[in-house]
């Protein structure tokens, strides 16, 4: 199976006193789900997943779920560096009705890969959804080498890798080495057309908040064959894609998306708003692709 192509990684917004806007977080989903995302990953990164506390990470789920569950694939970020915690949040996850998982690498306390395995394996054999595994290096001080993954594609269950390690030749060595059923995902949205050139699937995304559209056209255009074409809409995006990360993802989207009127709110310490250099040179990136006037 498929989560299918375009899959945001949904920020979570938050009212003046940084409480949760449930009633905004449901209309940014709709917004997102009508304008090219197949699917939504909650509580990942992008969503500040490290500030948000159980009963709050519950009830987003719960009314995503309810607010679009039926017509696009919720995917819930429910790992972390305990194996026993993320079990008990899988199967709660599973509990509330989500499509699937998404299981980031065991940060700070740096198992080794076989403990890498073990721990993924263990999540996989507590319930019967299907796991995206994630591998983010640069935020968890861990690789999962492709021998690994290779070895927990063989898990049923395990379906799925978002690739971020920005290792193009590590991505090669899974899919040389994986069947098409597992699907690869780039973490990275500039690396998203290169990682389908290799076999990759779709991209879990963070400019697909601001160009949904335009990133699923890019997609659908390479897998139809119009490689050109596709190329010229990457080249396009390029720039929107690297000023998501003039700081530290989620703040440059957050920031975007108020500038253009979808009302996320701020950040919870210990992030912090964009200062203002930086917030004039993303509203003039903004300006250059007409997302604001």
């Amino acid at each position: 199976m498929s989560f299918g192509e375009v899959l945001t990684a949904m920020v979570t917004p938050f009212n003046e006193d940084l409480t949760i806007n449930y009633e905004q977080a449901v209309g940014l989903a709709n917004y997102l789900v009508d304008n090219g995302s197949d699917g939504l990953v909650v509580l990942g990164t992008t969503g500040e997943v490290p500030t948000l506390s159980s009963k709050e990470k519950v009830k987003l789920l719960e009314v995503i779920v309810e607010a679009v569950g039926d017509k696009a694939k919720i995917i819930a970020g429910t790992g972390s560096y305990s194996t026993q915690a993320s079990i008990d949040f899988t199967k709660e996850a599973e509990e509330i009705g989500v499509d699937g998982v998404m299981l980031v690498t065991p940060y700070y306390n740096k198992p080794p890969q076989e403990g890498l395995y073990n721990h993924f394996k263990m999540v996989a054999e507590a319930t019967d959804l299907p796991i995206m595994l994630y591998n983010v290096p640069g935020r968890t001080s861990r690789n999962i080498e492709p021998e690994t993954i290779v070895k927990l594609a063989e898990i049923d269950n395990i379906i799925a890798v978002k690739e971020a390690s920005g290792n193009l030749d590590q991505v090669i060595k899974i899919r040389s080495l994986t069947d098409d059923n597992f699907k690869i995902y780039s973490g990275d949205d500039s690396l998203t057309l290169p990682i389908l050139s290799i076999g990759g699937e779709g991209v879990v995304s963070v400019a697909s908040h601001l160009v949904g559209n335009e990133i699923k056209a890019m997609i659908s255009d390479f897998k139809a064959g119009k490689i050109k074409e596709a190329a010229q809409q990457n080249a396009k995006l390029n720039k929107l894609f690297s000023t998501m990360f003039i700081s530290t993802n989620p703040i440059p989207v957050k920031a975007a998306l108020n500038l253009v009127g979808k009302e996320v709110g701020g950040l919870r310490p210990p992030l912090v708003e964009l200062t203002e250099e930086l917030e004039e040179r993303l509203k003039s990136v903004l300006q250059e692709y007409d997302l604001v006037d």
